[in-house]
């Protein structure tokens, strides 16, 4: 696991077309905006992926990558807000 540092307003890349920003830090509270192509799932560690009816079911317990998720078509918004205690912007 990659683990790094960053400030308020400062970002991260993950790959081409993934950016992560800190968008505010207050207390023990931090608000990411995360900017990603509709065909990437972004969700909460906490929230199980969306699985439309006749798809592929997928069980609570097993892991599902960015890759499988889109194989059972799940998507999320190009752009969204996360923090820890609010719930994920969707578009």
């Amino acid at each position: 696991m990659l683990v790094l540092s960053r400030k308020q307003s400062e970002r991260i890349r993950v790959g081409r077309d993934i950016v992560v920003t800190v968008v505010r830090v207050a207390g023990d509270k931090v608000r990411l905006g995360i900017e990603a192509p509709p065909n990437v799932v972004v969700l909460r560690d906490e929230l199980q992926p969306f699985t439309p009816l006749g798809a592929v079911s997928i069980s609570a317990g097993a892991a599902v990558g960015i890759s499988d998720a889109a194989a059972v078509g799940v998507s999320a918004g190009a752009a969204g807000s996360i923090s820890a205690k609010t719930p994920v912007n969707s578009n």
